[in-house]
């Protein structure tokens, strides 16, 4: 049977099963909370009735600002039982790709997704306890999660792309795939609940990933042959660890000392902008369900649809701005722009207003592919497992630390300011901007690296 090399596929199913039950999950957590405060009832907001209260006397209204205050901190705990796990896969997969194949970091994930799937749709079918949910998270990081994933799917694409100077747009097209389907899955979501309800939204999903599954396996060509690495001796546990953690190693350590810093200073501005991102509109779906805007589901699909303009505009930014700008200067434009939109954010209290708040975040995305790009045009091509691991670890204990963070203190201000959260992601994207104008101004040798794309470092260091 002959194998093709596409893995865009892979990562259109994926995304979108994946991005299908993530909204699902916290409604479905915030309805079983809700209904289990006084064993009252869960009522869907539509034109008859609500469940959101906005006259503040009101008991009920005590009762929502505490289910919130639950339901924040729930999600922050489930988010910590699957990230150690998934931590440790991520970098254990990702970075051993460059030597057993990039096919086990998108199967893995595939497999822990399907598993995870299944139970919720047990749970959701059976009224099972919601502390099942922490076994099925730990069980889900076992498998790498949604980290893994991108990490390989990211080095299947660098492995693929042999042209440097379209390795950015390549990236981007990847980033485009996921922000596009994340949006037409949560525009889905909604009307799955209310055709089909939570089980067999939780079916759906598993069948999808059954599907990417088998084409994974069977269809799917890896980037590393396999006569590269069978016929070599099978490594111990303890072998593949030190091979891991020595390839990542002497990613830093032969490294020239400008292109470390570069590596570096990559790095650290990528998990800074991405703590931002990720704890800012992780609490939208929150926000949205309290009052005032009381959002049903289907309004909340509608939101998370509006992030699909979102990654349309970001990758023509990246598009056309890769034409005539160094990448540094269109992250600059993408920490601009998700500057904007948070600030808004932090204010909007109606529904017209929550959804103008993707006008100044339409490029906002930017600065995620472009990082990432920039990282793995400045490695050698045995490197990118290695640098993709690196990526890959950061997201998972940002993304965690910024999941926690930004519960807890939504949870402790959603009282007396709701929109507090969103103002401190925009200030905390005042790190990445800082780090960025050290670099623009300081130079080695008399040549400003910050100025030149990736690919022109390396010719600057092989002079030296």
């Amino acid at each position: 049977m002959r194998k093709v090399l596409c893995v865009e596929p892979v990562i259109f199913v994926y995304t979108f099963a994946s991005s299908l039950t993530s909204p699902l999950v916290q409604q479905f957590i915030y309805r079983r909370l809700w209904e289990g405060e006084d064993n009252s009832t869960f009522v869907s907001p539509d034109s008859n009735a609500t469940y959101c209260e906005q006259n503040k006397s009101s008991p009920a209204y005590v009762k929502q600002k505490e289910v919130q205050e639950k339901a924040s901190v729930f999600n922050m705990q489930l988010d910590l039982t699957g990230a150690v796990p998934s931590l440790i896969v991520a970098f254990v997969i990702v970075a051993n790709g460059d030597r057993q194949g990039r096919k086990r970091s998108l199967v893995l994930p595939s497999m822990g997704a399907l598993v995870a799937d299944i139970c919720l749709t047990v749970i959701s079918h059976f009224s099972l306890s919601l502390s099942i949910l922490f076994a099925v998270a730990f069980i889900s990081g076992l498998f790498g999660s949604m980290a893994t994933f991108l990490g390989g799917g990211f080095a299947f694409i660098a492995d693929v792309c042999h042209d440097e100077k379209q390795k950015t747009t390549r990236i981007a097209v990847v980033d485009l795939i996921f922000g596009v389907v994340s949006g037409l899955a949560g525009l889905s979501s909604g009307y799955f609940l209310r055709g089909i309800g939570f089980t067999w939204t939780f079916v759906t999903a598993s069948l999808l990933h059954v599907v990417n599954i088998i084409y994974i396996i069977f269809f799917l060509e890896d980037t590393v042959g396999i006569s590269e690495f069978q016929h070599q001796a099978p490594l111990s546990c303890k072998e593949l660890l030190g091979e891991t953690f020595s390839g990542v190693y002497m990613l830093f350590k032969t490294a020239p000392s400008k292109k470390r810093v570069l590596i570096i200073v990559l790095l650290f501005t990528f998990m800074t902008y991405f703590f931002a991102v990720v704890g800012g509109s992780s609490l939208f779906t929150l926000y949205e369900l309290d009052e005032p805007l009381c959002w049903n589901e289907v309004y909340i699909g509608y939101g998370a649809a509006a992030f699909t303009s979102v990654s349309l505009t970001s990758f023509l930014g990246v598009y056309l701005f890769s034409k005539c700008l160094k990448d540094i200067y269109i992250v600059f434009i993408g920490i601009f722009s998700y500057i904007g939109g948070m600030v808004m954010a932090a204010f909007a209290k109606t529904t017209l207003l929550m959804f103008l708040v993707r006008v100044p975040s339409l490029l906002c995305f930017m600065p995620i592919p472009v990082l990432r790009s920039m990282l793995s045009k400045v490695v050698l091509s045995g490197e990118q497992g290695a640098v993709f691991a690196c990526i890959a670890c950061l997201e998972v204990v940002t993304g965690t630390i910024s999941l926690s963070v930004f519960n807890i203190l939504y949870a402790a201000t959603v009282a007396w300011f709701s929109g507090f959260s969103f103002l401190l992601s925009a200030g905390l994207c005042l790190i990445p901007l800082t780090v960025l104008c050290w670099l623009l101004c300081t130079s080695w040798n008399g040549e400003d690296l910050a100025l030149l794309a990736p690919e022109e470092v390396s010719s600057i260091e092989s002079a030296d």
